[in-house]
């Protein structure tokens, strides 16, 4: 009887120290996850700031709906000019989930868009995204 009792303890301590490891790891995958993502994002507003003479020009621009190309989360972006003279656009775009979290930021350049006129350009997830997920303009820039 002592045996079954010693070796059920056993058991008892290996699954909760094997429990408290999948807690430690799924921790530490969420921590690297957030890194990537933040650095991303850095990234993202780097390539904003080498923009010289842009203009803010959110609203001149809109996401569409998000779906999958191949293993990619992509989202159609529409710059609409309203100046008197061609633009080119830089966009950043955020892809979040439905919770609102910042999944991946990318940078989209629409080049050419003539006065009163519309042009739209695909944003693409740098890696895989899963679950539901919204693009957002988060800066645009006409220049």
């Amino acid at each position: 009887m002592r045996r079954i009792t010693g070796i059920a303890l056993s058991l008892a301590a290996t699954t909760a120290l094997a429990l408290t490891g999948c807690d430690t790891i799924a921790d530490t995958a969420g921590d690297v996850v957030s890194s990537a993502t933040a650095a991303v994002a850095s990234a993202a507003e780097e390539k904003m700031n080498e923009v010289k003479d842009g203009v803010n020009a959110t609203a001149d621009v809109k996401a569409g709906e998000t779906s999958t190309d191949g293993d990619r989360t992509v989202a159609e972006i529409t710059a609409t000019n309203p100046k008197d003279k061609n633009a080119d656009y830089t966009i950043m775009v955020n892809f979040r989930d439905d919770g609102g979290n910042l999944l991946d930021s990318v940078v989209l350049n629409i080049n050419g868009v003539e006065p009163g006129a519309s042009k739209s350009g695909t944003a693409r997830s740098n890696r895989t995204l899963s679950g539901a997920t919204t693009a957002e303009i988060a800066q645009a820039l006409r220049h």
